[in-house]
């Protein structure tokens, strides 16, 4: 074959599933076929000088450009308009209703009007330009909106982007490159200089002259727009959606229609309930009149267009100053650091302390005692110092890890980039968190046992262990505060109730670093035993699903512990007899699905719906996806059915699911 024509053929092939992997996440060959093929390409390219512009090798390369073009934009890029209450949006809709019965009552015939609802993104906003033969032409910033600066190899390197696609019209697209949250944690990860949020991460990617470093970032893309295309117009804005999806653009899966104000504020709450849980920033929503005659007429002002408006959210991220750090003591013994801050509002909440990690991550991020510091709220509760102002640092101080435990006065270790303090025995924090988690309703199941019992317990009754809770006699309980005799002899009934937990749930309340309920049900698949599990090498552990190295070798470096398996022996002394009972699979419709579940059930609580779900032999997931093969909604579902129904995923009624079982 002539090797231009392999090349031309490579090409088509590795575009091809680079599309199926990342826009419609259905590989159709294995990333080793794909590498194959691709070095094939690569070694092809370099022999001949034959490379296409539309190769998948262009994406990254170790390209380093000594500034960035100018690029004219053939329409202009405007900035939205502003609302920070819905009363903005009501009064912009009621403009809206007195322009078009206006404009009908002057001979116009234009539709009554529907609005398309949209996640406002928070990167940084690019346009790319493909011509009639459907290749990536130019792709560019913003800029001022007319002007921007040529970016092509930067955006190349974002790899859902089409180089090519179907021949037709030339065309502008506009759209927004973001960086995910996992892309930024990757980057930090190994970055001497850390990333201070999603936002500019993305931004610096693409304004990096030197394209390697582009590539590393991961960067993402939504397009949304089509601001110029030769040829017929179109006619609405759903119209302009599905042009920008059938040509392979990657896009968000949520859109919605609004006919009234009513349905406007639901879709915005239910992108304000989400905004958390999201892997990548929004700071609002697009409201956009459908009907393009409209918006011709409507037109726009000096800076933005009148037939569009953005819905603000309270910002994620803010600045204030470090007022100290707290040091406290974990179940684990580890004593971490927590920041102590200037109150300060970020995302609807007064937040008034964050996570600092470690001193790794202290002085990597360049954090003092007395500076201004970037601060993030996401999916979590306590919010993420990010970064530090540097201008003020001049007066600031040096944090210090404690030299002794802050609980006890024990000597600290360092263990890898954590301090740990050596006393497991007698430091109250660690005992008390430990005997909690042992006694929690996801492990051991003990009912009525709280924080304080477990203090009292460490201090008045000298419980240095969890061994010791059976041991626990009716005469000590009623010294302890607030406990009468029959408080005193419900704990004891119930310690004496755990002595017959789920093997998964023992395992779980061993509270074996880094190990949770789920990985504790997959490892007791796995070994059926406890001296099975203890008895596991690592090449066994690795190949239980969801467990990695990290995770295989706390579990190893968990039962080669004396004290723990002393613990253990003593409390199946005691009379703690875990129960394994091997899961029968049943055949049926659900055996190697992923499965969803939302809403409320009304014969089924969350726990045994799971339960059934997994004896049918199904996967069950917290989040819809296009993997997703059932999603069973109760009453009340919410986004998950929404997202469903969007997607095409079969979504079954609690009768229905009978039904089928």
């Amino acid at each position: 074959m002539d090797k231009k024509v392999r090349i031309e053929e490579l090409v088509e092939l590795l575009n091809r599933y680079a599309y199926e992997y990342y826009s419609l996440d259905n590989p159709s060959v294995s990333d080793k076929e794909y590498d194959i093929k691709y070095d094939e390409l690569k070694s092809l390219e370099e022999e001949t000088g034959y490379v296409l512009p539309y190769s998948p090798t262009q994406r990254v390369g170790d390209i380093v450009l000594k500034g960035f073009n100018k690029y004219t934009h053939k329409a202009r890029l405007w900035s939205l308009d502003k609302a920070q209450s819905f009363e903005e949006i009501e009064d912009w809709h009621n403009r809206n209703i007195k322009f078009v019965n206006e404009m009908n009552n002057r001979g116009e015939n234009l539709p009554d009007l529907r609005y398309v609802i949209t996640k406002k993104f928070d990167g940084l906003t690019i346009n790319l330009t493909y011509n009639e033969d459907g290749i990536l032409q130019t792709a560019a910033t913003r800029g001022n909106g007319e002007t921007g600066e040529e970016v092509t190899a930067q955006v190349k390197t974002i790899k859902e982007i089409p180089l090519r696609t179907s021949r037709g019209d030339l065309f502008e697209v506009h759209g927004e490159a973001i960086m995910t949250v996992e892309a930024f944690e990757k980057y930090n990860a190994t970055s001497e200089t850390p990333l201070k949020n999603l936002r500019n991460g993305a931004a610096g990617a693409l304004r990096n002259l030197n394209v390697r470093e582009t590539a590393r970032r991961g960067l993402s893309a939504f397009f949304y727009d089509v601001g110029y295309k030769d040829g017929q117009n179109f006619k609405s804005y759903e119209e302009m959606l599905e042009f920008i999806k059938e040509k392979g653009l990657p896009m968000d899966d949520y859109i919605r229609y609004a006919t009234t104000l009513e349905e406007v504020k639901k879709y915005i709450n239910e992108i304000k309930d989400m905004r958390f849980d999201l892997n990548y920033d929004i700071d609002g929503v697009v409201i956009a009149i459908d009907d393009i005659r409209t918006r011709e007429l409507l037109g726009y002002t000096v800076k933005f267009p009148k037939w569009a408006i953005a819905f603000k959210f309270e910002a994620q991220e803010a600045t204030t100053t470090l007022l100290d750090v707290e040091w406290n003591v974990g179940r684990s013994g580890r004593v971490g650091p927590t920041a102590i801050l200037e109150p300060v509002e970020l995302a609807g909440v007064t937040v008034k302390r964050a996570t600092l990690n470690n001193m790794d991550d202290i002085k990597r991020k360049g954090v003092m005692i007395g500076s201004e510091v970037f601060i993030r709220r996401s999916n979590d509760v306590i919010p993420e110092i990010m970064g530090v102002v540097e201008s003020s640092l001049e007066n600031a101080t040096e944090i210090k890890v404690p030299e002794t435990c802050p609980a006890c006065g024990s000597h600290l270790v360092l263990d890898g980039a954590h301090y740990f303090c050596e006393n497991t025995l007698s430091c109250k924090p660690q005992m008390v968190k430990s005997i909690v988690h042992f006694a929690c309703r996801d492990a051991m199941n003990i009912e009525g046992f709280s924080e304080k019992t477990a203090e009292q317990l460490f201090e008045k009754l000298d419980i240095r262990s969890i061994a010791d809770l059976y041991k626990l006699n009716y005469e000590e309980l009623l010294t302890l505060d607030k406990f009468g005799p029959k408080k005193a002899q419900n704990l004891l009934d119930a310690v004496e109730r755990s002595k017959n937990p789920e093997l998964y749930r023992f395992i779980y309340a061993l509270g074996i670093p880094n190990v949770g309920v789920k990985t504790a049900k997959d490892l007791v698949n796995k070994f059926k035993s406890i001296e099975g599990l203890k008895n596991a090498t690592f090449d066994e552990l690795v190949s239980v699903q969801d467990v990695g190295d990290i995770v295989a070798k706390c579990v190893l470096e968990f039962f080669h512990e004396e004290k723990v398996l002393n613990t253990i022996e003593e409390l199946l002394s005691l009379g703690v007899s875990p129960i394994f009972e091997e899961k029968v699979i049943i055949e049926s419709s659900f055996n190697g699905k992923t499965v969803v579940v939302t809403g409320t059930l009304q014969k089924y609580s969350r726990g045994e719906i799971k339960a059934k779900l997994e004896s049918l032999g199904a996967k069950v997931s917290g989040s819809v996806s296009k993997k997703t093969d059932y999603v069973i909604a109760g009453e009340e579902a919410g986004s998950k059915l929404t997202k469903a129904q969007d997607l095409g995923v079969t979504v079954l009624s609690e009768e229905e699911f009978e039904k089928m079982i």
